[in-house]
């Protein structure tokens, strides 16, 4: 077996648990490639020779995956998402298991699953820009959390997060204009989000039902005006993490492309990143099946017909010649 391993090592706390993953995955005859990516690696060039690998595994945080996912979109590629990184929502939503020798192993079985990709676009400083998403991209107070929060990721971990939050008690309102598959809608929020997974920390999903092989993206809008009205849906979430009973102050879409238009210039995150101040408007597609992902039993995605014998077996399971 082949395989490429592109691993981001200054994402999360800088874990070796990557290596380990790789001597599990690697036994005698295969052949494994280890490229390191730096602050100005170019993905595309890194990425290049992707299709003559059997797996490419991307290693790092939500971020750096997001990215690599997006360079490796519509390609003959089988995908191993591994977490390095703070928060790995990407991974919890795969579902997975992170122990790094089932990993190794859910690979040389090579099941998948053709996922979605989500896709924003904007005009800042005069340029369009484009970026893909896997989890969701955002603008206004999330995005203002993510960059509070940026300073203490390192030494806090995912508490960075909260403390930012309780830092902004008021954060700003805005208008939206919101149009979905073509249909208009008008909100006031201080955030909204378009989600191509929905499962955030402590497993609990946003709005229920949001997967990455339906061929949509869901439209999240937070219609409070206060940091301390956001602790009724956070209750409502650990008490009910699937949603099943709905959730009080968001108000959801579903569809295939996204147009967002708000009242005033506000940030914008996609997948954890600031990426732009001042963003008055922005679009959204989804990418339907654009990625092969590796999944194994424990996975929401696993094949309802998986494999029964690996893909790419180890030596010790081959035949001995006569």
């Amino acid at each position: 077996m082949r395989c490429l391993i592109a691993h981001n090592p200054r994402s999360g706390f800088g874990s070796d648990a990557v290596f380990a993953f790789e001597r599990e995955l690697v036994h005698a005859g295969d052949e494994c490639v280890l490229r390191v990516l730096g602050e100005e690696c170019d993905n595309e060039q890194v990425l290049a020779d992707a299709e003559s690998f059997d797996v490419v595994v991307v290693s790092g945080g939500d971020g750096t995956v997001s990215n690599l996912l997006y360079t490796l979109r519509n390609r003959d590629v089988d995908v191993c998402v591994f977490p390095s990184g703070t928060a790995n929502l990407l991974f919890a939503n795969i579902g997975n298991s992170p122990e790094p020798a089932a990993l190794a192993r859910a690979c040389r079985w090579a099941n998948t699953a053709a996922c979605d990709l989500g896709e924003a676009s904007w005009i800042a400083d005069g340029a369009s820009h484009t970026r893909g998403f896997s989890i969701m991209a955002g603008t206004g107070f999330d995005a203002e959390l993510m960059s509070a929060a940026a300073p203490n990721k390192k030494a806090m971990g995912e508490a960075a997060y909260f403390m930012a939050a309780l830092s902004d008690p008021s954060p700003r309102v805005v208008h939206y204009r919101i149009e979905v598959d073509g249909v208009a809608h008008e909100c006031d929020g201080i955030a909204c989000l378009v989600a191509n997974n929905a499962m955030i920390q402590l497993d609990m999903e946003i709005v229920p039902g949001c997967t990455m092989v339906d061929g949509q993206l869901d439209v999240i809008v937070l219609e409070v005006s206060r940091t301390a009205e956001l602790i009724r849906p956070l209750l409502s979430g650990l008490l009910d993490p699937k949603g099943k009973l709905g959730r009080p102050t968001l108000e959801t879409f579903r569809g295939r492309s996204v147009s967002i238009t708000a009242s005033e210039p506000i940030p914008m995150q996609v997948d954890g990143e600031v990426i732009c101040d001042a963003v008055t408007h922005w679009d959204a597609r989804v990418l339907a099946g654009a990625n092969n992902l590796v999944v194994d039993g424990l996975s929401r995605y696993a094949p309802d017909e998986p494999r029964t014998a690996p893909k790419h077996p180890v030596a010790a399971d081959l035949p001995f010649p006569e």
